[in-house]
């Protein structure tokens, strides 16, 4: 078998057989080549092995390995053809020690979240406009210096209190804890910033310790938790009121922003200056027109009482014109009227003769309706019942008041009222004789010509 077969097939069979593992040592020969990729020899006190960190997953790490830094890799193991050499393929690297870290932090993170602490609910805003910040961090801490420096920029007048305390190390919780309650028994600041820079797991563990986690849920000032990298996550960023990716923006948080408000008061005040401007002028033009109409009251009843003149003035001229058309056109009718006098009146004569016509036709038509209104009151008087009943004639009416036509409508007993020519009189029946012959055909006059018929 050619050797690059045989290696090729070793290769092959380590690469199958044997999975993703961590490894444990130290760090020895550690190189960075122009490319980019890492080589090193991770060993312990009985064996050494090859190491490979290519650059794509040396960009990722937050680990700076060195020789003798002790760490963990994640690896694949691999046989290097070219050289016959037996590799770890390295994917991601952590300092020793730290999965044991991380499964504490998973734990506390796990029972603090069941109990409420990481609740949204909570969380209270941050002042809008604070009179004075706390800064819970180390004084030797470059990020102080971030948050000092980003603090007078966006707020000069802002006061800035810091409570030193070590951020690393043994007992660096406790203290941390403690400046935490220090500031809010003083209660002289509005907001506290809780933080440092960056760093590995174990220089950022004071901040998943339980006494930190619980001075910032039981703090009655709102907290901004800024510690590490934009990466980097600790219990405290989950319990605070706020988390900041860098103390730098922290500080950019808990501010206003005061260049912008700066900014945004100049514009205004050039607004109001320019209203203010434009306001004036349009008055100052209203007083000048106002001005310019001003006159002195003498010279106002003299330009009134010119007025005056020449209205009289006018109206006298206007008196006489309108007196001397009237008095033309008199004398011209006067002379007309006297034209038409002397001249014969034709007209005068037709209208007369006219006259005597209507006088004739009205006499002809006063006496054809005068014959005709006789002849009318003739035949009323002929149709008129009292003209019946002074021919002896009488109208018989019921006890109802009903007109009696019919003998056969009454009955032996019965009360009549009779009208005559001149009054009225009351009767019995005494005894009723009914028609025993047809009426007489109609058209004929049902009245007697004589009485007693």
């Amino acid at each position: 078998m050619p050797v690059s077969q045989f290696l090729a097939s070793v290769r092959a069979t380590i690469e199958r057989t044997v999975p993703l593992v961590w490894v444990r040592g130290e760090v020895s020969g550690f190189l960075r080549a122009a490319s980019g990729h890492c080589y090193f020899t991770l060993k312990d006190a009985q064996a050494q092995v090859r190491c490979v960190l290519w650059r794509s997953k040396a960009q990722l790490l937050d680990v700076k390995l060195a020789d003798g830094v002790a760490v963990d890799v994640r690896a694949a193991p691999t046989i290097y053809e070219a050289r016959g050499e037996f590799q770890l393929v390295v994917d991601s690297v952590r300092h020793a020690g730290a999965g044991a870290l991380y499964e504490r932090f998973a734990r506390l993170k796990a029972e603090l979240e069941a109990a409420g602490w990481f609740d949204p609910s909570r969380k209270r805003p941050l002042p809008e406009y604070p009179r004075a910040v706390g800064i819970v961090t180390s004084t030797r801490a470059a990020a102080l210096a971030d948050l000092l420096t980003t603090l007078a920029r966006r707020w000069p007048a802002l006061r800035v209190i810091v409570y030193p305390t070590p951020v690393q190390g043994d007992g660096a919780a406790e203290s941390i804890a403690g400046a935490i309650r220090t500031a809010n028994a003083r209660a002289e600041v509005d907001v506290l910033v809780v933080g440092r820079g960056g760093g590995s797991i174990e220089d950022l563990w004071a901040f998943n310790e339980r006494a930190v986690a619980q001075a910032v849920f039981e703090s009655a000032i709102p907290v901004v938790s800024a510690v590490g990298h934009e990466t980097d996550f600790t219990i405290c960023d989950f319990v605070a009121d706020l988390r900041a990716a860098t103390p730098t923006a922290a500080a950019t948080l808990v501010t206003p922003d005061g260049p912008g408000i700066s900014r945004h008061l100049d514009a205004l005040a050039g607004r109001l200056a320019r209203a203010a401007d434009h306001a004036l002028a349009s008055r100052t033009q209203r007083l000048d027109l106002a001005a310019r109409g001003l006159q002195h009251p003498r010279a106002r009843l003299d330009a009134q009482r010119a007025r005056l003149a020449d209205i009289a003035t006018r109206i006298t001229a206007g008196a006489r014109r309108t007196h001397a058309l009237s008095a033309g056109r008199g004398a011209a009718l006067g002379a007309r009227y006297l034209r038409e006098l002397v001249r014969p009146i034709d007209g005068a004569r037709r209208t007369v003769a006219a006259g005597e016509r209507l006088a004739y036709a009205a006499r002809r038509g006063r006496e054809s309706s005068e014959v005709r209104l006789a002849a009318a009151a003739r035949a009323l008087a002929h149709l008129n019942p009292s003209g019946v009943l002074e021919r002896g004639y009488a109208i018989v009416a019921d006890g109802a008041g009903r007109i009696v036509q019919d003998a056969a409508a009454l009955a032996a007993g019965d009360r009549l009222s009779i009208a005559l020519a001149r009054g009225r009189v009351g009767a019995v029946v005494d005894r009723v004789e009914r028609e025993t012959h047809p009426p007489e055909a109609a058209g004929t006059d049902p009245v007697p010509d004589s009485p007693g018929t």
